[in-house]
């Protein structure tokens, strides 16, 4: 009885985690309804809590993955609650991801749920285990921009589809970046388990290094600009156009106020 008890809490859903979905329906409504004075604030609240939301379920899908392929132990380390406080790293997988949505509207791959690797039998295992994650992202980006591609646009309040076109932005960034076949990212951990030991072992001391290096990357503007043009060109595909995406951004930064093409456009 004491272990069945102990299994149904390690699978209980967090308070903290519904506390931050119940911040995304709430500003969601605002942002809908135009309920508050600065729409800014409302989509900046609404888009924050929303991508902590898919952070949480990134490392859940990781974590639900790895039980059901072997490791029994991420239950008891609070991996299935989906409360980001339980994570190895809070501070990787959501400080940083929401300072640098902040700063500069990308979608930083979250990554801090230990698995015990050893527990895990099957390369294709492995690899499912890693691509769990991004995938996760990719799926929220489909239902964000679902009403983009399903032209179900009328009635959508502008401030409300602007928001939805900046959230799919981060969601495309975070799996195009976790993609990447970097060590230390999701794509390499999806191609690990098919590596010779010797390659594994001649990449493994650069694993802690590969977000920052990823990162570094980022700053030149060549590099930058190639990526965003893969991230708007993916959006593009999805329906949504370069006005909604930016507009949207213009107004997570409500800080900076609104641009005045985006506040005629509403």
């Amino acid at each position: 009885m004491t272990t069945a008890t102990a299994r149904r809490d390690d699978r209980r859903i967090s308070p903290v985690f519904l506390g931050i979905l119940a911040v995304t329906a709430v500003t969601g409504w605002a942002t809908w309804t135009g309920f508050a004075e600065r729409p800014g604030v409302a989509v900046f609240l609404f888009v924050t809590a929303a991508w902590i939301v898919s952070l949480c379920l990134h490392e859940y899908a990781h974590a639900r993955t790895a039980l059901h392929s072997g490791d029994i132990t991420v239950g008891a380390k609070g991996y299935l609650t989906l409360n980001p406080l339980k994570y190895t790293h809070a501070l990787l997988s959501v400080v940083l991801p929401v300072i640098f949505v902040i700063a500069g509207g990308i979608g930083l791959p979250g990554g801090a749920v230990f698995i015990e690797r050893g527990r895990i039998r099957g390369r294709w295992r492995h690899s499912l285990v890693s691509a769990a994650g991004p995938l996760t992202n990719v799926l929220f980006a489909a239902v964000c921009t679902a009403p983009f591609w399903l032209d179900a646009l009328d009635g959508v309040p502008g401030d409300f589809r602007y928001a939805l076109a900046f959230l799919a932005l981060l969601q495309v960034s975070a799996a195009l970046l976790n993609f990447l076949p970097v060590p230390g990212l999701d794509g390499y951990g999806v191609l690990e388990p098919w590596l010779s030991q010797g390659l594994k072992r001649q990449v493994e001391p650069f694993a802690p290094f590969g977000l920052l290096f990823v990162f570094a990357l980022l700053w030149l503007p060549p590099v930058n600009s190639a990526f965003f043009d893969a991230v708007h060109a993916v959006l593009g595909h999805l329906g949504v156009d370069d006005q909604d995406r930016y507009c949207g951004q213009e107004l997570y930064r409500f800080w900076q106020g609104t641009n005045e093409y985006c506040a005629v456009s509403r």
